[in-house]
This record gives structure tokens, C-alpha cells and sequence, in this order.
């Protein structure tokens, strides 16, 4: 490498450390009052302002939303650890479907045939219902608004927020040109060359700023689009949440219906005029026990019986049952093949073949 390379070299990088010098120069001078800053106008500073004012807001409206459909925290960095990976977000259950599979579980395991048990498992169902209305609502808020809303931030901010720190750089420059064409000005003793080679860096450095500060208003002035786009998004997430909620009331209104018919106390009746007046489905059109074997009495003839399973008497014709309770049936001329009549102490009503089983 010659001489004249490395000197050309040399000088780049002075220059370069110089300009850094005189911007670091003017800007402490500028916090201290002691020099002159050029100011962009009113319509610049607005669209300066609104786009702060857009970022901020975007980057709060993200987080309180992503917090909205996911409010564990850590869950949420679980989420942003896959996004960071770019791999697949986990699907999960969500805790109306947790809730639900409980309950229908639960209504299993007291018995379907029993009017406790047949509600919880109507409630679980209704639950997943809502779960999985719930999970279309989160998938249709990421896509058509969080989505969107991160985009922005990603994509135009970063590039607006880059343009106008080189704006800033550019200011900074113009103002330190402007101040030593005063102090070349204001000295006697400076040569005219010196001033004209200060007058030639400010028009070079006010060409560029004012270069920069067309291409950083005309980012700025985007934002309009970003605010219709924005609104436009904000619409799709009302509209889905309005969707999510008239679904959950749907299903809440059909449960409340199917659970009007149910009788508010269970178990068997104490006298024959208990809660067995309520009005309850049929056996038949809720749960149907597993079939069994069953020897039946002759219509003389009364037989001891064990209980299966829970039974709720539909009306006063019918006897309550409770799982593994002993009570005499007998068979009565007329009454249909599925049903025997059975007895406990003073009570006496029909109940089904199947949750029995007649002892020998």
C-alpha cells in the first residue's frame, strides 16, 4: 500500500472523527443554551409528535390485549420464546374446556340418570362449547389485529424511527456548520478562504438535511394510512368479540332451558308429595344404563331388589332411588314390561327394570 493511500485513508477517518466531534460539540452547546438550533416547523413537529403518540399507544394497546387473551405471564413468555425460535405455538385447552371435561366427568361419575349428574354433564358440555368459541375468538384477534399492531412496530416504526435519528444527525451537522460560519464571520483575522470553505459546508450540510427531512416527512405522513389500516383492525377484533359473546350467550340460554325442567333438590322423597311433582326427562331419553339380567317377581309375587344407580322419580308415580339401596318390588297387571313397583316403608311408585337388580 503506498504512501498517498494511507494518507488518504488518514484523512477519511479524521474527517469522520471530526464530524462526530462538532455534532457532539453542538448538541452539548444546544443543552446548555449557549447555541442555536434549528427547528422544524408546526406541521412537522405535529406528525413528529403523532407518530410518537402511535408507537407508544400501539406497543400498550399489544401488551394489554396479548394479556387479555392470555393472562398467565408465564405463558406468555413461553409464547414469546417459540415466537423468538420461530417455531409453532403450543396448542392448549383452554380453562372453560378444563373446566367442562371436569364436570362431565363429574356427572359420569354421580350417574347420568340422576338429575345432579345429568346438569353437570349439560354444564361441561356447554363450557366446551364456550372453549372452543373462546379459542376462534383468540385466533381471530391475533390474526386480524395483534397481528397487524406488531407489524407496524416491526416494520414501518423501525424504519421511521431510524430515518429520524439521521434526520437529527443531520440537524445536528447543519447547526454546527452555521455556528462556525458566525465564529469565521465575527473574526477579523479569519481568511476569506476559511469562509468560504465554512459557507460551502453549510449549503452541503443544509442540502442534506433538507434531503432527509423530506424523506422522513413523507414516512411521517404514513402514519394516516397506519391509523386507517388500525381502525380497520380494531373493527375485525369488536366484531369478533361480539361474535365470542353472542355465542356464550347462546349457550348459556340454551343450558338455562335445558336446566329449567330440573328439580332443585335430589335424592330420594321423604313423602309423597316431595320434589317428585318437578318435571324431569324420561329415562329413557337421558341415560341408558348398561343392559342387565333381571329375573322378575310374578305379579303376586314381591321381591327384595338392590338399587344400581341413583334415580330421580320423574313425577308422583315414581320412587326416588338411591344407589345400593335395598327395596321390595312386585309386578302390577297393566304396567309397561320396563317398570316394576316398588316399596320403601310407607312409599310406593314405579321405577325402571334397569337400575335394579332383583335379588334371589
Amino acid at each position: 500500500m503506498d504512501l498517498n493511500s494511507l494518507n488518504a485513508k488518514f484523512k477519511k477517518v479524521a474527517g469522520g472523527a471530526s464530524t462526530v466531534f462538532n455534532r457532539a460539540v453542538q448538541f452539548t452547546e444546544e443543552k446548555l443554551g449557549t447555541a442555536e438550533k434549528t427547528e422544524l416547523d408546526a406541521h412537522f413537529e405535529n406528525l413528529m409528535q403523532r407518530s410518537d403518540k402511535t408507537k407508544y399507544w400501539s406497543e400498550i394497546l399489544l401488551k394489554h390485549t396479548d394479556t387479555l387473551l392470555q393472562p398467565n405471564p408465564n405463558l406468555r413468555m413461553e409464547d414469546l420464546l417459540y415466537e423468538k425460535l420461530d417455531k409453532k405455538k403450543k396448542d392448549r385447552t383452554t380453562q372453560y374446556e378444563i373446566l367442562g371435561n371436569s364436570m362431565v366427568e363429574a356427572g359420569n361419575d354421580f350417574g347420568p340418570g340422576t338429575s345432579y349428574g345429568n346438569a353437570l354433564v349439560k354444564c361441561g358440555q356447554s363450557q366446551i362449547q364456550i372453549g372452543n368459541a373462546e379459542r376462534d375468538f383468540v385466533t381471530s384477534t391475533v390474526n386480524n389485529f395483534l397481528q397487524p399492531l406488531s407489524n407496524f412496530l416491526e416494520g414501518d416504526m423501525k424504519t421511521i424511527l431510524k430515518e429520524k435519528k439521521i434526520l437529527e444527525t443531520k440537524r445536528l451537522d447543519l447547526d454546527a456548520c452555521k455556528s462556525r460560519v458566525r465564529k469565521a464571520k465575527s473574526q477579523s483575522s479569519t481568511q476569506q478562504d476559511d469562509i468560504a470553505k465554512a459557507e460551502s459546508d453549510l449549503r452541503v450540510a443544509q442540502s442534506e438535511f433538507d434531503r432527509q427531512a423530506e424523506i422522513t416527512k413523507i414516512l411521517l405522513e404514513g402514519i394516516n394510512s397506519t391509523h386507517a389500516h388500525h381502525l380497520k383492525c380494531l373493527n375485525e377484533f369488536i366484531e369478533a368479540q361480539m361474535t365470542f359473546f353472542a355465542q356464550c350467550q347462546q349457550y348459556m340460554s340454551d343450558l338455562q332451558k335445558q336446566l329449567g325442567s330440573y328439580p332443585v333438590g335430589g335424592g330420594p322423597s321423604n313423602n309423597n308429595t316431595s320434589s317428585s311433582s318437578s318435571s324431569l326427562p324420561a329415562p329413557s331419553n337421558t341415560y341408558t344404563p348398561p343392559s342387565i339380567e333381571v329375573t322378575a317377581p310374578t305379579p303376586t309375587e314381591k321381591r327384595q331388589a338392590k338399587a344400581l344407580y341413583d334415580y330421580d322419580a320423574a313425577d308422583s308415580s315414581e320412587l326416588s332411588l338411591l344407589a345400593d339401596e335395598l327395596i321390595m318390588v312386585y309386578r302390577v297387571q297393566g304396567l309397561d314390561p320396563d317398570w316394576l313397583m316398588a316399596e320403601r316403608g310407607s312409599q310406593r311408585g314405579k321405577v325402571p327394570v334397569t337400575y335394579l337388580k332383583v335379588l334371589e
